[in-house]
């Protein structure tokens, strides 16, 4: 893929999505981070349904941490990986008090220091709350990136660092929605739906789908 087909992809996801934002519901970078780092393992849909009460009962490191493991537990008991979740949530709630002043870093190694918290959450915390053109690739994007041929690559790193390249820096603050929202909603994992794709003829899928 060349550099005007990736530059044709972005120019169109942002005609039609100008503004796209991740679909967890929060209020405050900390609720941010306590959405994506349930969101490991679990859809966007369960973790708002679990977040939506879980925050109208704490929604700070201090009142969080109050919770307790089990109580807290009890909240997200939907979600997958619930219980180590929990755990993590917890020690992570006690690291910001004691290291961060209950603030969420704005700073990777930091972040990635908290329990739960690897380099793709962080990204999507650097990318979302912070607004740093970072790309935190998750399995949508890791799909899309090989499939269409956008940035292909055999582990997720490889892919972030091609898709750092690849993409326009002027799309590239936005990149990481476009590409997840597609992936979700239209270069799915089973079937993608290429009839309805905006960039199917700029996609380099050798096995299109000719139907829904």
């Amino acid at each position: 893929m060349n550099a005007a087909q990736r530059r044709e992809i972005f120019v169109r996801f942002a005609a039609v999505n100008p503004h796209p934002k991740t679909e967890l519901e929060y209020a405050s970078t900390f609720e941010l981070l306590v959405a994506v780092l349930l969101s490991a393992q679990a859809t966007d849909k369960s973790v708002n349904i679990a977040t939506r009460t879980l925050f109208r009962a704490a929604n700070t490191p201090e009142s969080i941490l109050a919770l307790g493991e089990e109580k807290l537990a009890q909240y997200i008991q939907r979600i997958g990986l619930y219980k180590s979740k929990a755990r993590h949530l917890i020690a992570t709630c006690q690291l910001l008090i004691e290291r961060h002043n209950s603030v969420v870093p704005h700073d990777r190694t930091a972040l990635e220091a908290l329990p739960g918290v690897g380099r793709k959450t962080a990204n999507v915390i650097l990318n979302t709350a912070f607004g740093e053109a970072v790309m935190a690739v998750d399995t949508h994007i890791f799909r899309v990136s090989n499939r269409i041929g956008l940035a292909p690559g055999k582990t997720v790193l490889a892919v972030e660092r091609k898709l750092m390249k690849a993409i326009p820096k002027d799309y590239l603050l936005h990149a990481h929605h476009w590409l997840i929202l597609h992936g979700r909603y239209v270069c799915k994992a089973r079937k993608p739906e290429c009839p309805h794709c905006i960039i199917a003829d700029l996609c380099e899928y050798p096995d299109k789908t000719a139907s829904i």
